[in-house]
């Protein structure tokens, strides 16, 4: 077999793909095409504004449209974006007046939007409000499958992929506009599905999460938890929790708890401060919970006697030892550097990284050098990266020999592909990958396939061969990490909105859990608030956001300006189902996206046979910077235990 061709630059573009009419492929269902506008981002506090529906028959054709306004019975929110002014919602239907209509609409269909999960968890969630369940048992975004089909554009936002294929966009942020793009630029997509057999990302089922109370959200408290009341009475950041009856209105004493600075709990945990129980109130759930942690207990006549000398407290983003905002990296050399071991309490591996800063890399974007790590096993890899920039997919063979024949991969300057995707350049099979499913389509497209011994031996070759031109690298391509690897984030000329995504193999039947841990200097939450997951996607304050977009593909999205200085450290992981292994499911890829939504770092992260749970990265801050850790920590334990260990309450 000869050298590793450097593969010619993808020439994929809107004119040179036939028309959807010119080919034979057929929807797989009858879709509903869905665009919603709302008050806001958090859908369990936020409500829709307008929505539209089209519904898209298994040949493409447009069936029928139907939009309407809604009266939200609240602010309407950003107007500047969407334009619908309290006036012009004024005397429209509410959403229990049009849920039979959109009952009737989506039923029998497939729900598809342009970022579906945003879209259905607002309809859920009004439907549940409603007392309604929606007839969705399937959905999938047109931004994801955007994405699988490899098209080659600066970013993923609809006005750029309709831009693609010459689809013109009327008016942006208009429910019914937006749903017309989507279904214009459908049957495109679908067709370059067929023809690259890449499936679809139909995501089944359709959870939503349990609903928060209709009251407005309380701000965050601004202050850190002091811990537990004591004799010298109340501090600002304490949480306090009430339970039973209560002489004052419990809304009046909520509005005196938090007008002192103190965090009202809606339950009672380990790090509640103080209880507030009267008599009546001895045998409740709270009050149990209260004598299991050892948590105080006083009655309301002794808190509005400590109200009147609360103790000022340690404020949020003054407290903690690194509290500088992320500062502009300067132009460096953009070499590997060593990174040296920190011994933390708990007896694992920090990676202290030597001071570093950005360079300008082939996009001509703000990068930075690549610290590599690897629980001091490994020195910092040479300058020589023999592959360029390829994509290999690897087949088959024991999860250790797989595991580090990708992992040999990323050290030579290629990327790990996970699933069988456009741009795959390469195949190494290992023993029984030939009767991988995915070989007729590797065949038929004349990918080239090699045994590991001879790849390994390629790579050897070229290595000694010395340096050669990346060739292939295009402005999409990420750069890869290997496990451990830390890079700082060009925050200061991308911005401050990036996202960690995660992906696996598309025809795994595990369902996997996203979630992201919020925590300060002492590796713990400050509160329940500090944990996003399935049953609460969102902070209060946007900080960070789930996305399920497809069945392999979630999302957590960070606004790095608004976390509060005193959350240090972002851990992103990924949680399995009593009886569930990573074993089952295979290498996941966790990928850094820019703020325009471009992929720049990305790792390939190989559990063992038994985790239930899979630390996947983290972005944290050092020395003024904000930096990415791809991690590829295994645990044998699940969500529940995990959860505990950054000082959550959670039951198994």
């Amino acid at each position: 077999m000869c050298p590793l061709p450097v593969p010619p630059a993808s020439n994929l573009n809107s004119s040179n793909l036939n028309s959807p009419g010119q080919r034979s492929a057929r929807l797989p269902a009858p879709f509903a095409v869905v665009d919603v506008e709302t008050s806001g981002l958090a859908a369990a506090r936020d409500r829709i504004l307008s929505i539209a529906v089209i519904q898209v028959d298994t040949d493409g054709s447009v069936e029928a449209e139907w939009s309407t306004l809604l009266d939200p019975g609240c602010d309407p929110g950003p107007v500047h974006i969407h334009g619908l002014t309290r006036e012009r919602l004024a005397g429209s239907p509410r959403f229990p007046d049009i849920v039979d209509r959109l009952h009737a609409q989506l039923a029998g269909r497939v729900l598809v939007a342009h970022n579906a999960s945003f879209d259905w968890q607002f309809l859920a969630t009004e439907a549940a409000r409603a007392a309604w369940d929606l007839p969705v048992e399937r959905r999938m975004c047109s931004c994801v499958l955007a994405r699988r089909l490899d098209l080659p554009l600066p970013d993923f936002r609809l006005a750029t992929v309709a831009d693609f294929w010459s689809v013109p966009f009327e008016r942006q942020h208009d429910a019914l506009c937006d749903a017309r793009v989507v279904a214009k630029i459908l049957p495109h997509m679908l067709a370059l599905a067929v023809e690259q057999d890449v499936e679809l990302p139909i995501a089944t089922g359709g959870r939503v999460p349990v609903l928060r109370s209709a009251q407005a959200p309380r701000a965050r408290c601004a202050f850190l938890n002091p811990g537990q009341l004591t004799a010298a009475g109340l501090v600002q950041g304490m949480r306090v929790a009430l339970t039973g009856e209560t002489g004052t209105p419990r809304a009046t004493l909520e509005r005196l708890l938090t007008e002192a600075g103190l965090a009202v709990a809606d339950a009672v945990s380990r790090r509640t401060s103080v209880l507030v129980a009267n008599d009546s109130a001895a045998g409740s759930g709270k009050a149990k919970a209260a004598a299991d942690h050892g948590i105080p207990v006083i009655d309301e006549a002794t808190l509005l006697r400590l109200l009147a000398g609360v103790t000022a407290g340690t404020p949020r983003d003054t407290g903690g030892a690194d509290t500088g905002s992320p500062v502009p990296a300067t132009a460096v050399p953009a070499t590997a550097v060593p990174a040296s071991q920190e011994a933390v309490a708990d007896g694992s591996t920090r990676f202290a990284e030597t001071p570093g800063s950005g360079s300008q890399d082939v996009r001509g974007s703000v990068s930075s050098p690549v610290r590599v790590a690897s629980g001091g096993r490994k020195a910092a890899r040479s300058a020589a990266r023999p592959l360029g920039v390829r994509r290999v997919l690897v087949l088959g063979g024991p999860h250790a020999d797989a595991a580090a024949v990708r992992e040999r991969v990323i050290e030579s300057g290629g990327l790990a592909a996970v699933n069988l995707t456009a741009s795959v350049t390469d195949v190494v099979c290992l023993p029984g990958g030939e009767t991988d499913r995915r070989m007729t389509r590797i065949r038929s497209r004349g990918l080239p396939v090699t045994t590991a011994d001879t790849f390994l031996r390629l790579l050897a070759n070229l290595a000694a061969a010395g340096p050669r031109p990346p060739g292939g690298t295009t402005a999409s391509e990420p750069r890869a990490l290997v496990r451990g690897a830390v890079v700082d984030l060009p925050t200061a000329a991308a911005g401050t909105r990036w996202t960690v995504a995660a992906n696996w193999a598309w025809d795994s039947t595990v369902e996997i859990d996203l979630v992201a841990f919020l925590v300060g200097a002492d590796e713990l939450v400050s509160d329940d608030d500090d944990v996003v997951f399935f049953n609460q996607p969102r902070t209060d304050d946007g900080a960070a956001t789930l996305s399920v977009d497809g069945p392999s593909e979630q999302a957590i999205a960070l606004d790095l300006a608004v976390l509060p200085s005193s959350v240090h450290r972002v851990v992103v992981a990924a949680a399995l189902g009593a009886g569930r292994t990573f074993g089952e499911i295979g290498p996941v890829s966790v990928m850094a996206r820019t703020p325009d939504g471009q992929p720049w770092l990305t790792a390939t992260l190989d559990a063992a046979t038994t985790e239930r749970t899979l630390i996947l990265a983290e972005v944290y801050r050092r020395n003024g910077l904000w930096r990415f850790r791809a991690v590829g920590q295994g645990h044998d334990h699940g969500l529940a235990a995990l959860a505990r260990s950054y000082g959550v309450d959670a039951e198994d």
